[in-house]
């Protein structure tokens, strides 16, 4: 679907002036400014790269999942959607399974009622303050676990509208940002390009249990299939390289499929 905002914005305001040659020159002016939106759009300009998220620092990290579990919870619920880019971002930033946990651990405490978001975003600041695209670039990432999911709340948007005062971002770059960031995600999805790994009935299934079982029944089931399957359960039969390999990835599975649910669920 091609844009149309500009030339709707440009005519219309263009008739507002009771002047139907301005509303003219408005649809011109539109136009230009729907031509460009879609380049950039179609482009990927906008998008983050990932060459970016090989060295950004530990409080970097630490921030942005914070204040991501922190907005994620502000409606009252952690979708499966926001769960799901946030662990697409995980593995974006190649993330040892130690330090997934590590940042599981970050959502959770963001998702606190008590959790302090001004003085964490001023932290940031601080540290950040000679580097200014870090600043950037962490509201690029949160605004794409933001809008992983159709509709925001508008509690979700005072949220994301404190960490751009706070990051010294306009309420208009902030529209104009996710506009094109909404834009962009229609795009893939309509070239089939947009897929996102795993889901929350994947770690049901990946973890033998059911939707309806409790915190603890998931906990014994991990722990069960974490003991059967763990590479070191098998390595005094002297495996071979296969077998070993596949004993390794059944596992990540599993600690994958626990960590999904734990964030959805809340387990501690």
């Amino acid at each position: 679907m091609k844009p149309v905002w500009g030339k709707l914005l440009g005519t219309v305001a263009g008739l507002a002036t009771g002047k139907p040659w301005l509303a003219l020159i408005g649809l011109v002016l539109g136009h230009q400014f729907d031509r460009g939106f879609a380049e950039r759009v179609s482009s990927g300009q906008e998008a983050v790269d990932d060459r970016a998220l090989k060295h950004v620092p530990e409080y970097f990290t630490r921030a942005l999942f914070q204040t991501m579990g922190h907005v994620a919870k502000s409606d009252g619920r952690v979708s499966e959607e926001e769960i799901r880019a946030a662990r697409s971002l995980m593995s974006r930033l190649h993330m040892s399974p130690a330090q997934a946990r590590q940042a599981i651990e970050w959502f959770e405490s963001g998702k606190e009622r008590t959790f302090p978001l001004l003085a964490t975003l001023r932290q940031f600041r601080r540290d950040s303050a000679a580097n200014v695209d870090l600043a950037s670039l962490f509201i690029r990432l949160l605004l794409e676990v933001s809008l992983s999911k159709p509709s925001l709340s508008q509690r979700e948007r005072s949220m994301l509208w404190t960490v751009c005062t706070e990051l010294d971002l306009s309420r208009v770059e902030l529209a104009q940002l996710e506009a094109l960031m909404r834009a962009r995600r229609g795009f893939g999805k309509a070239n089939g390009r947009t897929q996102v790994a795993g889901s929350i009935g994947e770690a049901y299934e990946k973890l033998g249990v059911t939707a309806a079982a409790s915190n603890d029944e998931i906990k014994t089931a991990y722990r069960r299939l974490m003991n059967r399957n763990h590479p070191d359960k098998i390595a005094a039969s002297k495996p071979a390289p296969a077998e070993l390999a596949a004993a390794e990835r059944r596992t990540r599975d599993i600690r994958n499929a626990y960590e999904l649910l734990k964030v959805h669920r809340s387990i501690r």
